[in-house]
């Protein structure tokens, strides 16, 4: 197996294991991904951790396996549906985070980063490009001016400027471990209002796939009206009131 996939409480991780490669991502491990982020799915956990074992998060497609352009479409159904999970996803980055390592931290919602974390985008080096998804997600979470460097010269940029531009949200202290880090963060958001997290997510996606339009504010609404009128929406006012933590429960 060139993963490692863990289920504690609410809390998943999966781990890319192939350090020998720099995690380089082939289709046997994305597939294993896949039916990961499925079981993880099926178990209804509030929280899903990405990480790579040894020094890199992942440093890309393994090109010496790659010939055709299946495993990009493969790829996109794997990232979607990572991306589209009701739970709080978090990639805890060391090291490389380069090409294919950049979608995959993409399409979680949040990044964790250590103070050797590099992030590239080397297409251009390649002659290859990536989807129009990767180019708008890319632009909407590092800006327009940081993703154009990215794709456009295929050179790095460090976790400091990655940071800076918002690309980042958790910046650990040098020397910690950015998957401690993202291990407190997953148990923080599990104990939160699950249909608020998951009405928020939507949101957002609306926001960056079709903002304004009738069927975005109605596909909202459902969620929005959903949360008010949810078990946990009482259980939140009754828990503040009795100066207690709330015990959510997605209803």
């Amino acid at each position: 197996m060139t993963i490692e996939f863990s289920i504690d409480g609410n809390v998943a991780h999966l781990q890319i294991n192939r350090p020998e490669r720099r995690n380089a991502i082939n289709f046997g491990l994305l597939e294993e991904i896949s039916e990961s982020v499925d079981q993880a799915i099926q178990a209804e956990v509030r929280a899903f951790i990405v990480s790579g074992a040894g020094e890199h998060f992942c440093a890309g497609a393994d090109l010496s396996e790659l010939e055709d352009q299946s495993f990009t479409v493969r790829l996109r159904d794997v990232l979607d549906r990572l991306a589209g999970m009701n739970a709080v996803t978090i990639s805890a980055i060391s090291g490389a985070c380069m090409g294919l390592g950049m979608q995959l931290a993409m399409a979680c919602d949040l990044r964790v980063a250590g103070h050797d974390a590099k992030f590239a985008v080397p297409v251009s080096k390649l002659g290859l490009m990536v989807d129009l998804w990767t180019v708008r997600k890319l632009a909407a979470l590092a800006g327009h001016s940081t993703a154009r460097q990215l794709l456009t010269t295929g050179m790095p940029i460090d976790v400091a400027r990655a940071y800076q531009v918002g690309f980042v949200q958790h910046l650990v202290e040098d020397g910690s471990d950015p998957l401690s880090v993202a291990l407190g963060l997953a148990e923080t958001v599990s104990a939160l209002a699950p249909l608020s997290i998951v009405g928020s997510k939507l949101g957002l996606d609306l926001v960056e796939r079709d903002p304004g339009s009738r069927s975005s504010e109605d596909e909202y609404r459902v969620a929005f009206d959903r949360a008010w009128s949810s078990a946990d929406l009482v259980e939140g006012r009754v828990a503040f009131v009795e100066r207690r933590p709330p015990e959510f429960n997605g209803n």
